[in-house]
């Protein structure tokens, strides 16, 4: 069944699509860059459902869309670039890499473990009203599915997802038409992750000189290359059993004396929204090795394993094996 469109200017379509996105629904909304894919960036479920209808291959961060910049700084640590950047750019073109305040409700899954935070306020005032009556910080990647080209009318959100989502919000072609600048703010000197709505010169004129993410940087946001969070233990993917000194971390509950499941009942959606939380709960001094069971390489379990493997990957610092 193809999600109804609705026209975001009527009150009563925000209404119902604050409804949808405030019950772990998944909603299409216009900003003035493209399309967005809309969830509770609060959410991890919400969050996971993200992922499984765009077929996104990995859990790379997402951008969490704010009403105002007084809700974006209860988010993240409002430094004095970010509040100069902010004043100059927001409402607008521009995402914001902040460290996450203590506390941040954004959800483990939209930040792909890490503790920054990518935050927006959108220029669109459609976009904000409908943000402001969320109440919650949005998720939205670009409505399409993941590969394909970003969506910047409401009829290339039906091609792309119409049989996935809740509910499109439809306010005419985007008048941008690109994704918002990415700038990370979340080290000592503002980086440049992602060009964008905003041209790099006009944030220098509020900055000063900016370098540019290279491939080696850490994804803080979507539009980069590599590295992630992983947990200071060692990972063993595809294990079907417990050797000395290893915690188990199941799938499916295929051991009753595993420490902990992603889904009991191996629902690969619900495994998605654990992830996360659940490799940072894993992540204590006293935990050196982690046995995972084997996830399915379907749907999101693609991108569970994907992560999971890069997690596994030998890096700097990790435990000898």
């Amino acid at each position: 069944m193809t999600a109804p469109i609705l026209p975001i200017a009527d009150p009563s379509a925000r209404a119902e699509a604050a409804r949808l996105l405030r019950a772990g629904g998944l909603v299409a909304f216009p900003t003035e860059t493209v399309y967005g894919l809309g969830a509770d960036a609060t959410d991890e479920t919400a969050v996971a459902r993200i992922f499984e209808a765009k077929g996104r291959p990995r859990f790379n961060p997402l951008i969490s869309h704010l009403p105002d910049t007084a809700m974006a700084f209860r988010m993240g640590v409002a430094t004095e670039a970010a509040r100069g950047l902010a004043d100059a750019f927001w409402p607008g073109p521009l995402t914001l890499v902040l460290t996450r305040v203590q506390n941040c409700p954004i959800a483990w899954l939209t930040t792909a473990g890490l503790d920054s935070v990518a935050l927006r306020v959108p220029g669109s005032d459609d976009a904000r009203a409908l943000l402001a009556e969320v109440g919650r910080p949005v998720a939205a990647p670009s409505a399409n599915r993941s590969g394909r080209v970003s969506p910047t009318t409401a009829a290339h959100v039906a091609e792309e997802l119409g049989d996935r989502i809740d509910l499109i919000l439809d306010g005419g072609p985007c008048s941008v038409g690109v994704e918002s600048t990415v700038i990370d703010l979340s080290h000592d000197a503002p980086r440049l992750l992602r060009p964008g709505g905003v041209p790099r010169e006009a944030i220098e004129a509020v900055t000063g000189p900016i370098a540019a993410a290279t491939a080696a940087d850490p994804i803080t946001a979507p539009g980069m290359l590599a590295s992630h969070y992983a947990p200071s233990a060692r990972l063993r993917l595809d294990a079907r059993d417990r050797r000395d000194g290893e915690v188990f971390l199941d799938f499916g509950a295929t051991r009753l004396d595993a420490d902990a499941d992603l889904s009991r009942s191996g629902d690969l959606v619900e495994a998605a929204a654990a992830l996360f939380a659940t490799l940072r709960a894993l992540d204590q001094p006293r935990i050196t090795a982690i046995a995972v069971a084997p996830i399915p390489d379907h749907g999101l379990g693609t991108a569970i394993r994907d992560r999971l493997a890069r997690a596994a990957a030998p890096r700097e610092g990790a435990h000898d094996g």
